[in-house]
């Protein structure tokens, strides 16, 4: 049963969206697993740039079935805005979108609690989105969510909206001193979204499974990378799901047994977005370098990512923690313009060299990075589609990165589009 995952192995903002848009040719389903329209997956096809935030990027393949499953917390909002805009860019997602009935339902209420709760001086900035994604996950486990499932079921829909917005308002008024929500109109319009994507709604967990029984070949995709992972990430500083391979299997309906490939997608630098500890985040001026080469900023928000050296220690714990058989390393183009780069292989705390990923959290902010120096190449690899074209220096790096994650780089991407892409 051929399952392949892509998995973010730094802090998200990897290039995922690039890999797998240059991996759905040879599948058969796209599936995305976690997260909500926090993510932003960014592909360039035929020099026109496309974002995408819910919809697997598969759907820029024609044909490609496309699934959303029941891990993703959807908004239909932004569900309904993404249809709309790839219908108006000639792309039909008419037969090649599905989205699971479980899936649980982003509110106005989690938005709006995302932002109080961020803007509160009482609580830990986490520097989310602001897209309600730990809210609704919050109230998944708490077992207070609605599921797109219960649009399809009026009263049903009603009593639980009530059921939760009673708690939230109380919070919302008497905590946050802000004004609390009618659900009668959140009712009103959720029922427009419903009539909106009724077509879509299917048991994808069943689907899932059988296609996999039938042999074909389905690519699962998420969002965030393993830094931000609810167990495994720097902790508090994460998102509210399960980034790393785990998440696929709940996530999808699908059992471990089916797993045949795991690639990690790895940027050839560092970045980060929000607050948390970054070992070798560079506030200098070759942090500011790496911003402005590598064009930085969040598909989603717009925010300046925090840039820094590759963090092979990171790498390492990410390829191990998953089980990662191959990387893909992107922007590798960016590094073009420096004389020198480094690479993080170990940490310091205190002065003192310690093993691995720290699993404490505070002892990891604490961590210094031990750097290696390598020449850089100042050539342009731009578009390169042959490793053999690259130069030595930067086939060096590639080898060297491969050594210390433990993993061999079968893709290299040296571009935003499609054709800047070297497969090994």
């Amino acid at each position: 049963m051929p399952l392949t995952v892509i998995v973010g192995v730094q802090w998200g903002d990897e290039g995922k969206g690039k890999i797998v848009d240059a991996l759905s040719r040879r599948v058969d389903i796209v599936a995305r697993y976690q997260g909500g329209a926090n993510a932003g997956h960014t592909v360039v096809v035929d020099g026109n740039e496309y974002v995408l935030h819910l919809i697997p990027s598969g759907i820029l393949h024609s044909g490609k079935q496309c699934v959303i499953g029941s891990g993703v917390v959807v908004d239909p909002e932004a569900l309904i805005s993404e249809i709309d805009h790839l219908s108006g860019r000639g792309f039909s997602i008419e037969g090649s979108l599905a989205v699971s009935g479980k899936a649980h339902l982003i509110m106005p209420y989690h938005k709006m609690m995302d932002n109080l709760s961020e803007n509160s001086t009482s609580s830990v900035k986490i520097g989310t989105t602001g897209r309600g994604i730990g809210p609704a996950y919050s109230d998944k486990t708490a077992r207070l969510g609605l599921c797109v499932n219960d649009l399809y079921h009026p009263e049903r829909f009603r009593n639980r909206l009530e059921a939760a917005l009673r708690p939230k308002n109380a919070l919302i008024e008497n905590f946050y001193g802000a004004k609390p929500l009618d659900p009668e109109p959140i009712y009103e319009q959720y029922m427009k979204y419903a009539e909106r994507i009724k077509d879509l709604v299917a048991d994808c967990g069943v689907t899932m499974r059988q296609a996999l029984k039938d042999g074909k070949e389905v690519l699962a995709e998420g969002a965030q990378g393993v830094m931000l992972d609810i167990d495994h990430g720097t902790y508090p500083f994460v998102t509210s799901s399960s980034t790393t391979i785990g998440g696929v299997f709940s996530g999808l309906g699908v059992p471990p047994t089916s797993l045949t490939e795991v690639i990690g997608v790895m940027k050839a630098y560092t970045t980060r977005v929000g607050e948390g500890p970054f070992p070798t985040e560079l506030l200098d001026d070759t942090g500011e370098k790496l911003r402005k080469e590598g064009g930085e900023f969040g598909a989603t928000t717009g925010r300046p990512r925090r840039c820094g050296w590759l963090d092979a220690v990171v790498g390492r714990f990410s390829v191990e923690l998953n089980g990662v058989t191959q990387i893909a390393l992107t922007k590798m183009d960016v590094l073009d313009a420096f004389d020198e780069i480094k690479i993080c292989t170990s940490y310091e705390v205190d002065g003192k060299p310690i093993d691995g990923m720290p699993e404490d959290p505070e002892l990891f902010a604490k961590a210094t990075p031990v750097y290696e120096t390598h020449p850089g190449w100042k050539s342009n690899t731009a578009a390169t589609a042959s490793y053999y074209q690259l130069p030595d220096n930067a086939k060096r790096y590639i080898e060297r990165v491969e050594e210390l994650v433990g993993a061999k780089a079968s893709i290299v991407s040296t571009g935003q589009g499609r054709e800047a892409t070297i497969e090994r």
